[in-house]
């Protein structure tokens, strides 16, 4: 049985580069890949540079913990280092949505900061807008609608990539 995963990704080190590397990675594991506009945004939590974000949505028929142990793989092949929950990124790949699954383990999905990064909702809203929130009962689309953290800024970065690049 196949199941629809979103994928945020972002980087803020070598930031095109390993964008690019990371989304060729994910389109050899999983196929053709939806991904969103490629965002922009300030670092949350530390001072940083800007980071890249978007989101990706794939299907597969690996399990939740397969998937987790794959995008583990894909950030430690790209030079990620897990010393500090907010710290600069060679590449960042968190699970946020396994269809409409709800647990805590292997990890927590849906994935709490959903809900309050712009970084992964507005990007979210962009490619499943009518796909309900689990939790809240609400449309991603309705979520972006109502988030209202004006201190998180994103923009378009300009970057495009496509399936057929790799």
């Amino acid at each position: 049985m196949s199941h629809k995963i979103l994928i945020s990704v972002g980087s803020n080190v070598d930031k095109e580069h390993n964008t690019h590397s990371g989304l060729q990675a994910l389109n050899c594991a999983y196929g053709e890949l939806v991904i969103s506009t490629i965002f922009e945004s300030e670092s949350v939590g530390f001072k940083g540079s800007n980071f890249l974000n978007l989101v990706v949505k794939a299907q597969t028929v690996d399990s939740i913990a397969s998937v987790c142990k794959l995008l583990k793989q894909i950030e430690d092949k790209h030079g990620r280092v897990r010393d500090k929950k907010f710290a600069n990124r060679t590449l960042d790949l968190d699970l946020l949505t396994y269809d409409q699954q709800v647990c805590k383990e292997p990890v927590v999905l849906p994935r709490t900061e959903i809900e309050y990064n712009a970084f992964v909702l507005k990007p979210m809203a962009e490619i499943v807008p009518n796909d309900i929130h689990p939790l809240t009962g609400k449309t991603y689309a309705q979520l972006w609608q109502e988030f209202s953290n004006e201190q998180q800024r994103l923009w378009p970065s300009g970057m495009q990539w496509s399936n057929a690049a790799t």
